[in-house]
Parts: structure tokens; C-alpha cells; sequence
């Protein structure tokens, strides 16, 4: 009896997994180009503590070049025009972004009302 009721909850419980939501791939696009002062300041300010915030371990960051193609699996809203471009990508497709580098303190303001809107959740682990 055991057995047989270890294996009908074994199956609910099987049935039950498979049908929650897979979590959605969060990605934080920075679009930049070989010679650009706005990215070189982002890069000296936000670049060494992005990954160790929530911010950063809520939405990874992902460099392209922005004057060579965008990767297939990137799905943008229009193109990116200036550098550098922040892009926050949910499974590949543009759900917001901050075009420019508007300082530190902005950076970290405008980042967390886009992770707000698209309800991404984080914890807030840097010094503004």
C-alpha cells in the first residue's frame, strides 16, 4: 500500500512541476562601440560591481558591438543608435531601455524601474 501510494504522489507531484512556468531568460543588452567615452566612464563607475548587485544577478549583462549585426536571438523594438544602449531583454525580445549613460546615480534609478515594470524581481545591493 505503501508503495503504491509513494507512486500516485510521485506522479502528482511529477504532474505538478510540469506544469508551472519556466523562469524567463533576463538579460541586461549593453550595445557599444570601440572608442566610446560614455561607455569607458560606464565601464570605470558601473562595470567592476554590476554582477556582484541584485541588479546584476537579476538581468546578466551581455556586451554587443553595436557596429557589427546584432545576434539572431536578439529581438530589439528599432535599432540602437547610441552608444552605449542598455537593452533589457526578457527571453531575447527588448522590453525597455535606456539610451546613453546618464551617470551612476541615474543608471541605477532608470535600471530599477525598468526591472520594476517588466516585474523582474531583485534586491537592491549597491551604494547609490
Amino acid at each position: 500500500m505503501r508503495r503504491h501510494l509513494a507512486i500516485f504522489f510521485s506522479g502528482i507531484l511529477s504532474l505538478f512541476v510540469l506544469t508551472l512556468p519556466l523562469r524567463a531568460e533576463v538579460q541586461l543588452l549593453m550595445a557599444e562601440e570601440p572608442g566610446c567615452m560614455w561607455c569607458a566612464r560606464w565601464n570605470a563607475e558601473i562595470g567592476p560591481i554590476y554582477p556582484k548587485t541584485g541588479e546584476g544577478e537579476a538581468a546578466p549583462l551581455r556586451r554587443v558591438d553595436m557596429t557589427k549585426p546584432i545576434p539572431d536571438d536578439i529581438q530589439l523594438v528599432r535599432r540602437v543608435s547610441f552608444s552605449p544602449t542598455f537593452v533589457l531583454l526578457v527571453d531575447g525580445a527588448e522590453v525597455n531601455r535606456i539610451e546613453g549613460y546618464p551617470g551612476e546615480d541615474f543608471f541605477w534609478g532608470l535600471l530599477g524601474q525598468m526591472l520594476a515594470h517588466a516585474e523582474i524581481p531583485y534586491q537592491i545591493r549597491h551604494s547609490d
